[in-house]
């Protein structure tokens, strides 16, 4: 449904076409004269101004350069009985996007809306597409802790200093390191990422170092290592905090050498590579517990950048969400959407324990299952309506494991959720790493 201003002097076509194009399911108003036409889009946004051209005061051309100026988004279409070339080229050039000729029927006026329309709408998503592309809204915040972050992660990318990215899950961290490889002098060459949670151990080891032929049971051919694919410029090793013990051994030693060995191979290949890693974890906890090497910890901690959870940047989410709204209505071939003061108000309530990666599912949710221009609280999950629960009294120390602990809080989560993806953005983490701990849990 789009938004349509009317303008004509002469009442009886004003209301003819008014009428006929709000049959048609769209929202119309009529103004009589080119200032009426000026007060109504002063109050209100306009997808279309169709506009007669002679009319006392003010005729249509110079209506049609005040709508250019005042709103620039919105299309023109000119009518007259009194069309001459030299007037047709002049609205042509000013703007107009088409010049229609009375008398005309009313078929022609619908082909002409559903023309003029898909072309905004292709506009509109062209927009949203280039923001989501050149103005990626995690790296615009009025946060003091996601300014302090940001402007770090902007002064390490003119070196080649490792930088470690650590926060909650779905807080930005890949947003972030992509960012700071575009920042850096080595923009223009590879941005390799390799997520430390998806592969088993030998098969991540293949990942990063590579093999040949024969070095195992399955490798029937020489595989390249994932690190010389970045050659000379970033490697980003998502969830860091996962590696097992004898990769994190190799890898200590590529970072202090920049070279390796593949697995099964004789030969030592050098890298010139910028790092970048990220986690979720506590690395330092982990290292006092043994699970992970102390000295690959300082290797990677060169500079450390955390990302605040989604729940400390309340001053940013009323913007990032309009941006994040855009971004999947274009992808969806949706005309941009609005969100009802009551849906924005459940919004700014919830906790976003999956930060920002929670809020864009719940966006895409919305914008699939909306079926009108605005996201009203029906369109929202039921997660979200729910009140928030009232904290449980403190209970004395059980003899659970924390082991135990975190499996029985995983089994009640999924059984809570709908879909695995839901249950990972409740408990923070990605949904590779719950489908690992669900299966290490015998949680199918």
């Amino acid at each position: 449904m789009a938004s349509i201003l009317i303008v004509d002097d002469a009442k009886n076509i004003r209301d003819h076409l008014t009428s006929y194009v709000r049959g048609l399911g769209h929202r119309t108003k009529g103004a009589g004269d080119a200032r009426e036409a000026l007060a109504a889009l002063a109050e209100d946004r306009f997808d279309l101004v169709i506009s007669d051209v002679r009319m006392p005061d003010m005729d249509g051309l110079a209506l049609l350069r005040e709508v250019r100026g005042r709103r620039p988004d919105a299309a023109v279409v000119l009518m007259t009985a009194y069309a001459t070339v030299p007037q047709a080229v002049e609205a042509i050039k000013a703007g107009a996007y088409e010049y229609l000729v009375k008398p005309f029927t009313l078929e022609q006026v619908g082909l002409l809306l559903d023309r003029v329309l898909e072309v905004q709408r292709l506009r509109h998503e062209v927009v949203s597409l280039r923001q989501a592309l050149d103005e990626p809204a995690l790296l615009d915040s009025t946060t003091p802790t996601m300014q302090q972050a940001l402007a770090t992660a902007r002064q390490a990318a003119a070196s080649d200093v490792t930088v470690l990215l650590t926060g909650e899950s779905g807080t930005g961290k890949n947003v972030l390191a992509a960012a700071i490889h575009a920042w850096s002098p080595r923009h223009a060459r590879p941005f390799v990422t390799i997520a430390c949670t998806t592969l088993a151990e030998h098969l991540l080891e293949s990942e990063l170092f590579g093999h040949m032929k024969g070095a195992f049971t399955g490798a029937w051919k020489d595989k390249p290592a994932r690190i010389a694919a970045a050659q000379g410029g970033t490697l980003f090793l998502d969830e860091v905090g996962d590696l097992p013990q004898p990769v994190q051994g190799k890898l200590l030693r590529f970072l202090e050498e920049r070279r390796f060995e593949p697995l099964g191979g004789t030969e030592t290949v050098e890298v010139d590579v910028r790092m970048i890693a990220a986690t979720n974890r506590d690395l330092e906890a982990d290292v006092r517990a043994g699970r992970f090497r102390e000295d690959l910890f300082f290797r990677l901690n060169v500079v450390n950048v955390t990302l605040p959870p989604l729940r400390e940047r309340r001053a940013d989410l009323a913007a990032l969400t309009d941006h994040l709204l855009a971004v999947v209505a274009a992808r969806h071939r949706r005309a941009p959407l609005h969100l009802a003061p009551e849906a924005r108000r459940v919004l700014t309530g919830y906790r976003w324990p999956g930060n920002v990666r929670e809020l864009m599912n719940t966006l895409e949710r919305a914008v699939v299952l909306s079926r009108g221009d605005t996201i009203r609280t029906e369109d929202l999950p039921d997660r979200l309506l729910a009140p928030a629960p009232v904290a449980a009294p403190a209970t004395p120390p059980t003899d659970l494991s924390l082991e135990e602990l975190e499996r029985r809080h995983i089994q009640q989560v999924l059984g809570d959720s709908t879909t695995l993806e839901e249950a990972a953005a409740r408990l923070g983490i990605n949904a590779t790493t719950l489908w690992r701990k669900r299966k290490r849990y015998g949680l199918d």
